[in-house]
């Protein structure tokens, strides 16, 4: 079989979790055949981790952003530093951003507010956006249709929707993540997205060190664990594994093209 060619399009390598064996971590994805990972900030601490991993290993990229659990320290001085951030020429995107209905850790209102500044600081930096939505759905959805024309690139993080809510994701152009729960038994839900989505809207994560995905689930979750995702995607689409590889790999490359398309 020919070596895979993966990206992991969302991990939080930036964790503390992984700070006492990183080097092997980073080691046993590229012997899963994952080529690239893109670390995700959270907030302006997760943020410059990011930055400084992706400065340190060939393979890893970074995305900046503040969550919506931190939305309410979103400020002017905050934005101004995140835009600082994302001068580095291995930030690919801003995010993760958006909103969560389940914990509620920021007020909705500052939710929305971060949300759409940040929409807005994406487009003026030329990038595209991150989007984590959790029970929050279609308000996530009406902020993004609003300003659809301030939006370069946009994927759904760990997609949780049903095959309607993807349906009006995919006619907005954007992609959908999918990431260890594809492999639970209780996510046919997910299972049919999957299957009604065009291949070349989707793309695979990890999330690490989160849902983690059978067969290692209960375990810390991590980037080489990606290749589960993707033989399970390509069960589904009737498709071999190196196809579903080079795919996914291709889509990452145009989402995340307005910086460094060639390296990524």
């Amino acid at each position: 079989m020919s070596r895979l060619n993966l990206i992991d399009t969302h991990t939080h390598l930036n964790d503390v979790k992984f700070a006492d064996d990183l080097d092997e971590v980073i080691q046993r994805a590229s012997d899963a055949g994952v080529e690239r990972m893109i670390v995700c900030g959270y907030d302006l601490q997760s943020s410059e981790s990011a930055i400084q991993l992706a400065n340190t290993y060939e393979s890893v990229f970074a995305t900046v952003g503040i969550h919506p659990h931190d939305a309410k320290s979103y400020t002017k001085e905050a934005e101004s530093i995140l835009k600082e951030f994302a001068a580095d020429r291995k930030v690919l995107a801003i995010g993760e951003i958006g909103l969560d209905f389940h914990y509620n850790f920021s007020p909705r209102e500052k939710q929305f507010a971060a949300f759409e500044a940040q929409i807005q600081l994406a487009k003026k930096l030329g990038l595209p956006i991150v989007v984590h939505s959790r029970e929050s759905n279609p308000e996530a959805l009406e902020i993004l249709k609003s300003r659809s024309r301030d939006i370069v690139g946009c994927v759904f993080h760990c997609f949780s929707g049903d095959a309607d809510f993807a349906r009006e994701v995919l006619e907005m152009g954007f992609y959908i993540g999918i990431d260890g729960p594809i492999t639970y038994k209780a996510s046919q839900k997910l299972r049919d997205v999957v299957a009604m989505c065009p291949l070349d809207r989707l793309l695979i994560e990890t999330d690490c060190p989160y849902l983690t995905p059978v067969p290692h689930r209960g375990k810390r979750n991590e980037p080489a664990y990606v290749v589960y995702v993707a033989e399970q995607i390509a069960a589904i689409k009737g498709l071999t594994l190196e196809v579903l590889a080079q795919t996914t790999t291709d889509n990452a490359k145009k989402l995340f093209a307005a910086r460094e398309p060639e390296a990524v």
